[in-house]
């Protein structure tokens, strides 16, 4: 397949990050090797989206550190990125709904239309014709067919502008650059791509599907049955058995990609709780869990140092 033919994927993982571990950056990085390896996607850019602080889990620290923790664990990423707007709503946020603000952002960001799992064969122009005299950082201001932008080209102007929007919280006016009918160019013809936003979790997330009145079902056929799910395993988890106790699994079976890489991963058993349980013990194996920088702001700012985080 060639580059234009595969779909094209930002992977999207939600949850507490509390903190986040070096087994979250490399479940990142598993489900990008893996979908790589498979011939059929090109992942373009990872998001960690944190809860809001009125999601009520118990020793849940404020949405102001875990922000700068989760930043500090992909510093030295060039593609995954942190995004703070779940946490900067009035109030907690459905999986669903991140997953379609997503949608909805990369739609305006790129001016087209995003594919989901329902609609694979119908793929979205990127850049529409406007009227010429309207400028843009997607601009081409010579017009020649030699310099043409390529699907890889507009791909990485995309990151750089979700890079702006992420990471930080930005003032409304950054928003002013994103139209609804973003103009991408006027003259020129742009190749046609399949964007996809999957949502990236571990078998434990996918385990959660399967008890009764966790998840709102509506929200459920949304996930699964528009976006899909990529899953890497945890623990020892076999998500295949997972799927078969949840009807919605089962039925949108071929939405959910398992990553099959090494299934004794010694990221797979890094957790969150580990990593607290750890610092409140003053174990030293938490430089096992936890990248240094994120270590030293907890150590800085005095947090999951006693039972109460």
């Amino acid at each position: 397949m060639t580059e234009t033919t595969k779909t094209h994927v930002i992977l999207l993982a939600c949850g507490s990050f509390n903190p986040i571990t070096k087994g979250h950056i490399q479940m990142f990085e598993r489900a990008r090797d893996y979908l790589h390896k498979t011939g059929r996607f090109i992942v373009i850019g990872g998001i960690v989206s944190p809860v809001h602080d009125s999601y009520g889990k118990t020793g849940l620290v404020s949405s102001r550190h875990r922000l700068t923790m989760c930043q500090l664990a992909v510093q030295s990423s060039d593609w995954i990125r942190v995004d703070p707007w779940e946490c900067y709503q009035d109030t907690w946020q459905t999986t669903c709904s991140v997953l379609e603000h997503h949608r909805d952002l990369m739609k305006r960001v790129t001016g087209c239309i995003l594919s989901n799992v329902n609609t694979p064969s119908i793929t979205p122009v990127i850049g529409q014709p406007q009227n010429e005299s309207s400028q843009n950082i997607y601009q081409n201001n010579n017009n020649s067919v030699s310099s043409k932008p390529t699907a890889a080209k507009i791909l990485g102007k995309v990151g750089e502008s979700l890079s702006r929007i992420c990471c930080v919280r930005p003032p409304m006016e950054r928003f002013t650059f994103v139209d609804e009918n973003a103009n991408l160019g006027t003259v020129m013809r742009y190749e046609e791509i399949e964007l996809r936003i999957l949502l990236l979790c571990g078998s434990d997330l996918l385990e959660s599907f399967c008890i009764p009145g966790l998840w709102n079902e509506a929200d459920m056929e949304v996930i699964v049955g528009e976006f899909g799910i990529v899953v890497v395993p945890r623990d020892g988890a076999d998500p295949e058995r997972i799927m078969n106790h949840s009807s919605i699994l089962r039925k949108y079976k071929n939405n959910i990609l398992v990553v099959k890489d090494d299934s004794n991963h010694p990221m797979s058993v890094v957790s969150s709780t580990k990593s607290r349980l750890a610092l409140q013990h003053g174990d030293g194996h938490v430089v096992d869990y936890l990248c240094q920088p994120v270590i030293d702001y907890i150590l800085k700012s005095q947090l999951y140092i006693n039972a109460s985080g």
